[in-house]
């Protein structure tokens, strides 16, 4: 179900799951995809990779039975176009999650710190395990996740546990929603079509 709000469709993810989603304009997702692709020229990608825990000591690894992905990192305060025009629309998308959560502006002040990601997933790539996005104390200063899907996925959107919730992959849909266990999360991996995202996190700024 969608809506109109101001200048944004708002997304209707039927119940009170605290993930707002809106959409952004779909010539910034675009846009986004072809600046992965001129990354990936350049040879700045690299493959994708997810946290591990052992021994009480945080890692990251790369395990493509737990994700598989490419992935091309951005400095948030960079000075690429795309960039900047993509943090202009999901701050549009913030005020409207704060709106809509008051709480979420009663807190301490938060912003990007942490390099924003584009992520390709290749036909039966993807994020395959469960994860939340708050899991260590490298991560502890997150508050807020957000991703937006680049292009439609029929059957490639984020499955919500405890949810119980598939949110579809659409163009320009753009997700913002708690780093905690309460939203683990996975891919829905699709056998027919390639996947490009966009993500990153709202964190607590630096003392």
């Amino acid at each position: 179900m969608e809506k109109e709000e101001n200048s944004y469709k708002v997304f209707d993810t039927e119940f009170e799951s605290f993930i707002g989603a809106w959409f952004i304009p779909t010539k910034s997702c675009s846009n986004l995809i072809k600046l992965f692709k001129k990354q990936k020229k350049l040879g700045h990608t690299r493959k994708g990779q997810h946290a591990k825990v052992k021994n009480n000591i945080t890692t990251s690894i790369i395990d493509k039975k737990i994700k598989d992905s490419e992935d091309c990192s951005f400095w948030p305060n960079c000075d690429l176009k795309e960039i900047i025009t993509y943090r202009q629309h999901l701050q549009q998308c913030l005020n409207r999650y704060m709106n809509k959560y008051p709480e979420t502006s009663n807190i301490d002040k938060y912003n990007i710190i942490e390099n924003i990601q584009i992520q390709y997933y290749k036909k039966g790539g993807g994020y395959k395990s469960w994860h939340m996005e708050r899991g260590g104390p490298m991560a502890s200063r997150r508050v807020l996740v957000f991703m937006t899907y680049l292009n439609t996925v029929e059957d490639g959107g984020t499955q919500f546990k405890y949810q119980k919730y598939i949110c579809p992959a659409k163009e320009g849909l753009t997700l913002i929603w708690p780093t905690d266990f309460t939203h683990t999360h996975r891919g829905q991996i699709s056998l027919t079509k390639e996947k490009y995202i966009i993500t990153g996190w709202f964190s607590f700024l630096n003392d």
